[in-house]
């Protein structure tokens, strides 16, 4: 039998939004599989892996898959920014003086430079600072990120040298002392270990304790907390931040320069924050790859819009820091509400859970939470919910854990789980 034609079978594909030429490529496809039937479901999987919209239900505020901190996106007219005009004077201005200038106020430092991410931002600072100079690490902080970048190959792409100072657990302030006898060391640089720890027979040099020795102690903080007071949060730092080291604070003992992801303690979209003395930041914005680093008109928006929120003293503003500190008892009444509507066709139960920062951050703290169970795993059909519910697996029951959900998503929650009546 002969196959249909390419275009006759990509216009009768209905169901879908897709522009014509991907519609064309699915139908090519169904045809080339022997299969023109095919050609709607190859349609659907192509929608399916563009980006859109999902509801997390996993309990992992900054679940790394899932484009880590969530953002609220306030809906506006088609327009222009003064991105790089001075208004006053009508002439060029600096990207570089909107956002950055609001975090440099909020992290109690004299200056910032926002770049794309963190990664980014520690090779900018070691390329523009200490490029053909040694710059010493401690052992125990030669860390691997997510993606499988390594510190000691950040370094080496920036053109420093690394020096490994102390040992895996150990290391002292003197370790760093010797490592600069004879005064070669263009940084110190401490890397927070954000996704492990190490515990028992312990020790780390505290910022304080190197700026005596004369290098720039540069700091990269990872998960971006900008202040361990949490003046944002009426209620005052959680218990599960504590130890979590911060931007004002680092930068008041010492530190010359702090680096910090946006997009995850922080609350906002992917970036990466350069923050400290006004000298050093300077001279990593004149460098060639500060050009090649930096973001967007709509990330510095979004930033922006963070650092006001900080400024505000507004913790509700910033989505993450507002699921982030829901009472349980909040969580569980919805969890209730929900099994009320859905609960009793699927056979599931409210149960209590336990959410996770994520993204590396604070490393085996968990905040007590609640959501609703049912028996089995579920998640395939969840994620194909219309917008996918993305759920978590826990002894055998598919979990979603209402703290990483909004509120108003809570009727959707509904839908999708009734449609596991349907499925079953």
């Amino acid at each position: 039998m002969r196959p249909p034609s390419v275009d006759a079978l990509a216009r009768s594909i209905e169901g879908t939004e897709l522009p014509q030429p991907l519609l064309v490529d699915a139908a090519r496809e169904a045809i080339a599989a022997g299969d023109p039937t095919s050609a709607a479901e190859r349609a659907h999987a192509i929608e399916r892996a563009l980006l859109r919209p999902v509801i997390n239900g996993t309990g992992v505020l900054l679940h790394t898959n899932l484009g880590r901190a969530p953002l609220a996106v306030p809906a506006s007219p088609a327009r222009y920014s003064n991105l790089e005009l001075d208004l006053v004077t009508g002439k060029r201005g600096s990207r570089h003086g909107h956002a950055a200038s609001l975090l440099a106020r909020a992290a109690g430092a004299e200056a910032a430079l926002v770049v794309n991410n963190g990664a980014a931002a520690v090779l900018l600072v070691l390329a523009a600072l200490a490029t053909g100079r040694d710059v010493a690490v401690s052992r125990g902080e030669l860390v691997e990120i997510g993606g499988g970048f390594r510190v000691p190959e950040v370094l080496a792409q920036s053109g420093a040298r690394l020096v490994e100072v102390g040992t895996t657990n150990r290391t002292r302030a003197a370790d760093y002392d010797d490592a600069n006898r004879t005064g070669a060391l263009a940084l110190i640089l401490k890397v927070h270990q954000s996704n492990y720890r190490i515990v028992g027979f312990t020790e780390t040099a505290e910022v304080g304790s190197l700026t005596a020795i004369g290098p720039p102690v540069v700091v990269d903080l990872g998960s971006g907390l900008l202040d361990a007071a949490t003046p944002w949060l009426a209620g005052g730092p959680p218990d599960w931040l504590a130890g979590e080291p911060a931007a004002r604070q680092t930068l008041a003992a010492g530190a010359a320069i702090v680096t910090f992801s946006g997009d995850k303690l922080l609350g906002g979209p992917q970036a990466g924050v350069i923050a400290g003395r006004a000298d050093l930041v300077a001279a990593c914005a004149r460098h060639p790859l500060a050009r090649a680093l930096r973001p967007g008109a709509l990330v510095l928006d979004a930033l922006q819009s963070t650092a006001l929120a900080y400024l505000r003293r507004d913790g509700a503003a910033i989505p993450f820091w507002r699921m982030a500190t829901i009472q349980t008892d909040e969580l569980r009444r919805r969890a209730e509400a929900l099994w009320a509507q859905a609960g009793p066709d699927v056979g599931a139960r409210v149960v209590e859970c336990e959410s996770v920062p994520g993204a590396g951050s604070t490393p085996g703290m968990v905040i007590p939470s609640a959501g609703i169970a049912i028996d089995g795993d579920h998640t395939q059909v969840l994620r194909a919910f219309d917008p996918p519910l993305i759920a978590r697996v826990r002894d055998a029951c598919t979990v979603v854990d209402l703290r990483t959900v909004e509120s108003g998503d809570d009727p959707l929650v509904a839908k999708a789980v009734a449609t596991l009546t349907a499925s079953a």
